[in-house]
């Protein structure tokens, strides 16, 4: 017999209530959570899906906590006596921003987004993506910003002194430093948003943990399936761990030319 003939004698044998040996119990769950009705099309699709939500969560995330960190960098970079009240709204703004959503959990930002503000969409799952990249973004503010204020101060006044305005300075000596003292966090952040994916679920968000539930709710065994999803997660961060580090080997290694 191949494996198809292997699992449909072996099922009816469980139907039966006959009691089969562990392997064989084991390779009838395994079988129908992967591979009857090409059902491994479904973790692929829900790979896809989660990939997607996590690129666009990441731009709207980095956009966001740019923004944020550079309003409130200049701010607090002011001279003493020069104070700019346009910037000072801003930056009370953009506080108001960061401890609103550091101070909440994104399951209730999730269900506000998802049941509240847009109650009428039919697709949560770019609500959950527009969700977790307004939430990474006050992460990633107050990473951008730890590292923008742990510079010397000097190398803003140097740039000024070379002719370059604010944008200029920031974007040609400041930024390009600070990215190297923030990478580790900013991946740690990154990685986080990829397994928060998830949570997308609970607002009907199509993704990976959808895909396994969708198939567990027919075959009544949750076992496999969900084992499935937590070694695909575990694979894909692995390997954005290793792309993190290997981007962090190659700008030491700039540093030392």
């Amino acid at each position: 017999m191949d494996f198809a003939q292997m699992y449909t004698a072996w099922k009816e044998l469980l139907r039966a209530g006959t009691d089969l040996p562990w392997w064989q119990e084991q390779y009838v769950y395994f079988y129908q959570a992967f591979v009857e009705g090409g059902r491994w099309q479904r973790y692929l699709e829900g790979v896809g899906v989660t990939l997607m939500v996590t690129v666009c969560a990441l731009l709207i995330g980095v956009v966001l906590g740019l923004l944020v960190a550079t309003v409130r960098t200049a701010h607090d970079q002011q001279r003493p006596g020069r104070r700019n009240p346009v910037l000072g709204l801003c930056n009370a703004l953009c506080q108001v921003y960061v401890t609103v959503i550091r101070g909440t959990p994104m399951m209730v930002q999730l269900l506000i987004m998802g049941f509240v503000i847009f109650s009428s969409s039919r697709d949560y799952t770019m609500v959950g993506a527009l969700t977790l990249g307004i939430n990474s973004g006050a992460y990633v503010a107050e990473i951008i910003r730890g590292g923008l204020m742990s510079l010397d101060p000097g190398q803003m006044e140097a740039g000024r002194s070379l002719g370059l305005n604010y944008v200029d300075t920031m974007r040609f000596i400041v930024v390009p430093q600070a990215f190297k003292a923030v990478l580790p966090a900013l991946g740690n952040e990154f990685i986080m948003l990829l397994k928060d994916t998830a949570l997308i679920n609970v607002i009907g968000g199509k993704e990976l943990v959808y895909a396994a539930q969708s198939i567990y709710n027919r075959t009544f065994e949750q076992m496999y399936p969900l084992l499935g999803v937590a070694c695909i997660y575990l694979v894909m961060v692995m390997v954005l761990s290793w792309l993190q580090g290997k981007l962090e080997r190659r700008l030491r290694q700039s540093d030392r030319r």
